[in-house]
């Protein structure tokens, strides 16, 4: 399967606006974005979970091949009106939702439903999920009665494309964190670090994964900063800077490990969008072709001498 790139808004270099915020301008953006060689783009305004929602919406309005990477918590909203609307924005973009879980609320406002505890906050996650694909796959109402969920008659009558199997995307390093996305994760959003710290995280992520015989069906996905100076974002990503080769050649070292996709963040003008998919991208797939030819052996390649590559928040 080829590497997939996903573009992760931040805020432009020239002006603390939020990458949503102007339609007219983001529309042009997202047609560079689509035009470039991005299969996604992720959702996740500081505004709210709501907000996101709306806004997930309004993109895949927009677009015709984008995938939206909505993010996504428990405890804002009820499952089983979650499950409706959700499956209400997949089925009217033709399944190219994706959910991406997270821990921690990305609005205040939001915050105040949080359970107390690292531990407790996964588990509510996990029945959260739970819930979530059952109201998606079930063809009739059901009760449920859990530790952080009580459903009576709980049921969705207009399922999206994909039914339970809507991709889930999840990250973290934990074990618990690790324990739940092993269970309901298909796109594991890995931590940024060097090439052996992000090869242990995927043998534990597998690992995990492998207790519920889901070890075959996970994807990666790592965040990378590509920048030629100043870029504000609060992505934590690994950060990457110098030439388009340069950079292609660093990402090229981490797809050996086998990631399936790289998530770009700090890349957030016309400008540099248009440049990362012309030059990055393009430099990167063609690499990547030519060593599939040559019997391309993951994990065979590191990371040569002099490339300016490290873990940034």
């Amino acid at each position: 399967m080829p590497i997939e790139f996903t573009h992760v808004p931040g805020k432009t270099t020239d002006a603390a606006v939020p990458f949503f915020y102007d339609f007219a301008e983001t529309a042009t953006k997202l047609g560079l974005i689509e035009d470039g060689g991005f299969q996604k783009i992720v959702v996740d305004d500081p505004a709210g979970l709501l907000t996101n929602m709306d806004l997930a919406a309004q993109v895949l309005d927009r677009t015709a091949s984008l995938e939206v990477v909505l993010t996504h918590w428990a405890g804002v909203v009820e499952p089983t009106v979650a499950a409706r609307q959700l499956a209400s924005i997949d089925r009217k973009s033709g399944g190219r939702l994706a959910l991406r879980m997270i821990s921690e609320p990305l609005n205040d406002d939001d915050a105040e439903t949080r359970p107390v505890g690292h531990t407790v906050v996964w588990q509510r996650i996990d029945e959260y999920l739970v819930l979530l694909k059952r109201l998606w796959s079930n063809d009739r109402p059901f009760d449920h009665e859990g530790a952080f969920y009580s459903i009576k008659g709980g049921y969705v009558p207009r399922k999206g494309p994909h039914g339970a199997d809507l991709t889930i995307r999840m990250g973290g390093q934990s074990g618990t964190a690790l324990k739940v996305a092993g269970r309901h994760a298909d796109v594991f959003e890995l931590a940024p670090g060097s090439i052996d710290e992000v090869r242990q995280l995927m043998e534990r992520v597998r690992g995990a994964a492998a207790e519920h015989g889901r070890a075959g069906k996970l994807r990666f996905a790592l965040p990378v900063r590509i920048h030629r100076g100043a870029s504000a974002t609060g992505h934590k990503a690994v950060d990457l800077s110098g030439p388009p080769a340069q950079v292609a050649l660093s990402l090229l070292a981490y797809a050996g490990l086998g990631i399936d996709e790289f998530m770009i963040v700090g890349v957030d003008t016309p400008r540099e969008i248009a440049t990362v998919g012309r030059e990055t991208i393009a430099l990167l797939r063609n690499s990547l072709a030519r060593r599939e030819q040559d019997a391309f052996q993951p994990g065979a390649y590191a990371p040569r001498g002099g490339l300016e590559t490290r873990a940034a928040g």
